[in-house]
């Protein structure tokens, strides 16, 4: 029979060795359950979920495990008993390794029945987190002391591999029908007509466009400064948070969250921002805010307003969110306010590395990614100002990263002060790439006073008159 493993650490310069977490009897317990009564392997199976034949410390007890999963499988999950899972292992010529027939015998003598192989099976899961967490400190400590790397980047791989620890202990638990339909219903109510698949933006035509925000994307919005990135970003978050209900988190580096929790105020409540500001609100005012405080008081958005957030800060930010509140999408403002701390080749280097981060933090939570950014002033050279994608600030790989880039435009902020474009608050949501669709132009409806993008259909049939 295998012997027991120890681990050593050197603690405080003295080497100490210690016994690995196990409950022997445990696993005993739970194989002897296991081959007592079949109708709980699924049980097993199910609590286990992606530890397995790892969650048994004994390597003989691994090979038990197996046997009687294969036997499962090939019978259905009837007719297991001793005789069959000694003719298995000796099929596997591991039968002798693990103790023979005697062996498989006191393990059906370990327990009377098998009404409690959950409790056993919870104590051995334990027992196998603590050895994973265990190997994972002792890969922590081994690549500090190793001083290879970057502390920040030892510290993000660190609390990858303490959160991949923790993944083994999430699982899922099977609900009634009834208790989902409801919800089933309302999701197909609001895609009723629409062939969105991702995220909803809240803005139809782009939606009919994209399909939505995808899971696993980098969405790049860009424009020239006081374009209305910002608002547009939080007009998006609203519509996910607030209209849909889904989490959504907002890492604001230029605006701190009250500026941001006051925007919302004002674009929910349709009240002038800078009647706000200077304190000059009426009691039809006071009232509307009112309303929309209430709106938004329980909505799923998260506002992070760390001016100095580098893509290491960021992402275990964003992992610990996605752990806590399940955020479904991620939006960054902006992303050339970022930096990678230590020392960079050039900036355009160090906005590549950014990107690479912010696209892999996409595909590692499976969200999608909205990234605003700024671009230089070449716009402002051409006659109409329309932007391209050429024009993204030390683009580096941006573009090249980027699932979708969308460059906003409003051609009124160019001419303001002329009569011809007094009344005219159109934009463009321009899609300039998108990786797995076509591209095209959005147009909208920009409500400078509120921050407030909307649909132009919408306000076309709202200003049609009866």
């Amino acid at each position: 029979m295998g012997g027991s493993v120890r681990a050593e650490s050197n603690v405080g310069g003295k080497l100490t060795v210690r016994s690995m977490p196990e409950s022997l009897a445990a696993e005993a317990a739970v194989l002897g359950s296991m081959l007592i009564d079949p109708r709980c392997i699924a049980d097993v199976i199910e609590l286990f979920s992606e530890g397995g034949r790892e969650a048994f410390y004994r390597i003989e007890h691994q090979h038990i495990f197996d046997g009687l999963i294969a036997l499962y499988e090939k019978n259905k999950g009837e007719g297991i008993d001793a005789v069959l899972l000694r003719d298995e292992l000796e099929k596997r010529k591991v039968l002798e390794e693990v103790g023979g027939a005697e062996y498989i015998g006191r393990i059906l003598d370990s327990v009377p029945s098998a009404a409690s192989v959950e409790y056993y099976a919870g104590i051995v899961k334990e027992k196998m987190l603590l050895r994973e967490l265990i190997a994972a400190a002792s890969g922590i400590l081994d690549e500090a002391y190793s001083q290879s790397g970057e502390a920040r980047e030892m510290l993000d791989d660190a609390e990858r591999r303490i959160f991949a620890v923790t993944d083994k202990n999430i699982s899922g638990n099977a609900v009634l029908l009834k208790d989902l339909v409801a919800r089933a219903y309302e999701l197909i109510e609001k895609r009723s007509g629409s062939h969105v698949t991702g995220l909803a933006t809240g803005y139809h035509e782009l939606d009919d466009l994209t399909c939505g925000l995808q899971r696993g994307e980098m969405i790049i919005v860009a424009g020239r400064p006081s374009m209305g990135k910002t608002s547009l970003a939080l007009n998006i978050a609203e519509h996910v948070g607030v209209q849909e209900e889904i989490p959504v988190a907002v890492f604001s580096l230029e605006m701190g969250r009250q500026q941001l929790a006051e925007r919302f105020l004002c674009s929910i409540s349709e009240v002038d921002a800078q009647l706000v500001r200077k304190g000059m609100l009426d009691t039809e005012h006071y009232q509307k805010l009112v309303d929309a405080c209430g709106t938004l008081s329980d909505a799923p958005v998260f506002i992070d307003d760390t001016s100095s957030l580098t893509p290491l800060e960021l992402r275990a930010k964003a992992r610990r969110l996605k752990s806590t509140h399940d955020i479904q999408c991620v939006i960054v403002d902006y992303l050339q306010l970022m930096h990678v701390g230590g020392r960079v080749e050039s900036r355009q280097q160090e906005i590549t590395t950014i990107s690479r981060y912010l696209k892999s933090l996409a595909r590692e939570l499976n969200i999608p990614v909205v990234v605003l950014s700024q671009l230089n002033r070449s716009p402002e050279g051409r006659e109409k100002h329309t932007p391209r994608m050429s024009d993204l600030r030390e683009s580096g790989s941006i573009e090249q990263d980027a699932d979708m880039v969308i460059l906003l435009h409003r051609e009124d902020y160019y001419h303001r002060g002329e009569q011809e474009y007094e009344q005219n608050n159109t934009a463009e949501l321009i899609i300039a790439k998108q990786r797995n669709g076509p591209t095209g132009t959005v147009p909208l409806i920009f409500r400078e006073k509120i921050t407030r993008f909307e649909n132009a259909s919408r306000v076309e049939q709202e200003s049609a008159p009866f």
